[in-house]
């Protein structure tokens, strides 16, 4: 796995790797986990057990870091598209608090060898955490850098053992009537699914995350577990999973169902392919104030050099 090759960006806006790894080894040897860089400066987690909603913070990854500011965690936890719970930007953290995600179960079935419904706490220990600094890109033009605690999904792959037919892999967000007031906007036929082809998924870069800037995953972020594909648009990125389906078949995911002209399948970062009703080719970035200059969006959102290889020869205005 090679390193990240890091944009060209202004000065001021990246964290010198001496600093930030400085700081992170301060944090450790205190036991206070994961380095919080919000808008004014360092901050620190709060202490609890891993299962308490504290604590939950994994190895730092240098092949996984953006050398770039993380956006504060008051931003990256109140500002969410998560429409169970509605279309508000804040309705995630308002609401998402009812969701219950204990107890939890992820069922992984399909085309694998070895179908097998995972407890939460069994996947959370199936491998080393480890904390990967990664872009998130949205269509609606805005961006965050988000210090995520997980491992690679194939990790989890690897252990139901896809089978020669399995081509593509199925996301299912649990759905909780009760809890989940989104669910009565009908602009989704509930529950939401995402997918990826299986290359797709076996890629390092695609994550299982169970916490996020070191602490357990907060619901509005997709608790208990959620995935993360970092050259895609957010939107892929599939919240509180319940369900893992390999296929033979592509699937029907939720967007590209609803309005297949804006949101096709693989939703690659893209920006010389504009949304039919604003460009993409810009992006801001949460917490920079809104009238802080606009950054250029990076092709694949920056991991061309990890990703680029797996679409050699598609046409990416077809297959956007």
């Amino acid at each position: 796995m090679s390193h990240f090759k890091a944009p060209a960006i202004a000065s001021s806006e990246i964290t010198p790797e001496s600093v930030w790894l400085a700081r992170r080894r301060w944090m450790q040897q205190l036991g206070l986990g994961a380095v919080a860089l919000g808008a004014g400066g360092l901050s620190l987690p709060a202490m609890a057990a891993p299962a308490a909603s504290g604590l939950f913070a994994g190895k730092p990854n240098p092949d996984y870091q953006v050398m770039e500011h993380p956006t504060a965690e008051k931003d990256i936890s109140t500002y969410n598209n998560f429409y169970e719970f509605g279309t508000d930007k804040s309705d995630p953290a308002t609401y998402a608090g009812a969701m219950k995600t204990s107890p939890w179960t992820v069922a992984v079935e399909g085309e694998v060898a070895k179908p097998r419904t995972f407890d939460i706490d069994d996947l959370r220990r199936l491998a080393p955490m480890e904390e990967r600094v990664y872009r998130l890109r949205c269509v609606e033009a805005w961006s965050m850098v988000i210090p995520w605690e997980g491992y690679s999904l194939s990790t989890l792959l690897k252990q139901v053992e896809p089978t020669s037919r399995a081509k593509y892999i199925e996301f299912v967000t649990a759905v909780q009537p009760d809890n989940m007031p989104g669910l009565g906007d009908r602009i989704i036929d509930w529950p939401y699914v995402e997918g990826l082809r299986i290359d797709e998924a076996m890629n390092p870069l695609t994550m299982l995350v169970f916490g996020v800037y070191g602490k357990v995953l907060p619901n509005q972020n997709g608790a208990p577990m959620r995935v993360a594909i970092p050259w895609k648009y957010g939107f892929k990125s599939g919240k509180s999973i319940v369900k893992i389906r390999l296929t033979e078949k592509q699937p029907m995911t939720s967007w590209a169902k609803i309005a297949p002209t804006e949101y096709a399948f693989y939703a690659n970062v893209n920006p010389n392919v504009p949304h039919p009703r604003w460009s993409q080719a810009t992006e801001r970035r949460i917490g920079s104030g809104f009238f802080a200059p606009r950054v250029d969006t990076l092709m694949y959102n920056g991991y061309g050099e990890q990703v680029a290889a797996m679409y050699q020869g598609m046409d990416l205005k077809k297959y956007f």
